[in-house]
């Protein structure tokens, strides 16, 4: 197993930085930025009283290493937790009105995590969320074909302290090199992305992405909670939520966790079927803000 570090220390001075306006853009140029270029920030989504009461509840939570640093830690599972301020972050409503906006769908709650890089950190490999026939890391839930992870940074990402790293349109190749099993150390074309406690980096899950080493003196915190659109389901049935514990979430919360396996979806479907639509705004260009040419002042 390779324990390298992603990226020297020294390096980290010359790395390429996301220059995005992120709180200047408006929610058709979110859309644009997540489908175009696989991710998106959102800005100050919380009170800092709020973000204090998350950092307190996840805090208590026992986290696990993963199997190549002691330094990179995490606890799953986090909506059967006693954290009730972060559960009710899977509703969040400025989160949930975007994700309705860009999937047109109802939203179904696949994960919710929480996440830790120490001091020590080597950087995360750079790697998809995505396996098209599932993963012995992730199962047959990473076989679900249309999903997003929404990171809730508890702690301000500077660029020595693990912040976020993406391989801008990486999820529209074509290569083989774009093979969503494939992991690399780091990249020519790596993007480093900071923010603001309290922000949020919602990924396109074929995007190619990691975060930085942890060179500071203190803990990188996030919640990560993915969501996917109700007709996407996975290839095949995963474990389900045990109803009893569902039925403990807040009324709120509860209508994200339905059945892991929904999957709308017309496997029979014919050639031509009856009534079928001339108008659907949610693969048109316009979706982007652009015009019905598919012109637009390009985003930075």
């Amino acid at each position: 197993m390779d324990v390298s570090f992603t990226n020297s220390r020294a390096s980290i001075a010359s790395a390429r930085h996301a220059d995005t306006d992120w709180a200047s853009l408006s929610v058709e140029q979110r859309i644009r930025s997540i489908e175009l270029d696989g991710y998106v920030v959102i800005p100050d989504l919380f009170p800092a009283g709020q973000l204090d009461a998350i950092r307190g509840e996840l805090s208590r939570l026992p986290t696990t290493a993963v199997d190549y640093s002691e330094y990179q830690r995490g606890c799953p599972n986090v909506q059967w937790s006693d954290s009730p301020t972060a559960i009710r972050v899977i509703a969040l409503p400025a989160m949930i009105e975007f994700l309705t906006t860009l999937f047109g769908d109802e939203l179904i709650c696949t994960s919710c995590a929480y996440a830790v890089s120490q001091p020590g950190h080597l950087g995360i490999a750079i790697h998809t969320d995505a396996q098209p026939y599932g993963s012995k890391i992730f199962g047959l839930a990473a076989s679900a074909p249309c999903l997003v992870r929404v990171l809730y940074y508890l702690d301000d990402l500077t660029p020595e302290r693990s912040p976020f790293k993406v391989i801008r349109r990486s999820h529209l190749s074509l290569h083989a090199d774009g093979n969503p099993y494939r992991r690399y150390l780091s990249h020519d074309d790596e993007v480093m992305v900071t923010c603001r406690a309290g922000s949020a980096v919602i990924i396109n899950q074929k995007v190619f992405h990691a975060n930085y080493p942890n060179y500071s003196d203190s803990d990188r915190r996030m919640l990560a909670i993915a969501y996917r659109p109700a007709w996407a389901g996975p290839i095949g049935d995963v474990p389900d939520h045990d109803p009893d514990r569902v039925a403990t979430l807040s009324p709120e919360v509860r209508p994200f966790f339905r059945s892991l396996n929904t999957r709308q979806i017309e496997y029979d479907l014919p050639n031509r079927p009856d009534n079928m639509s001339r108008h659907a705004p949610g693969i048109s260009p316009q979706r982007w803000g652009l015009d019905s040419k598919g012109c637009q002042e390009e985003i930075p």
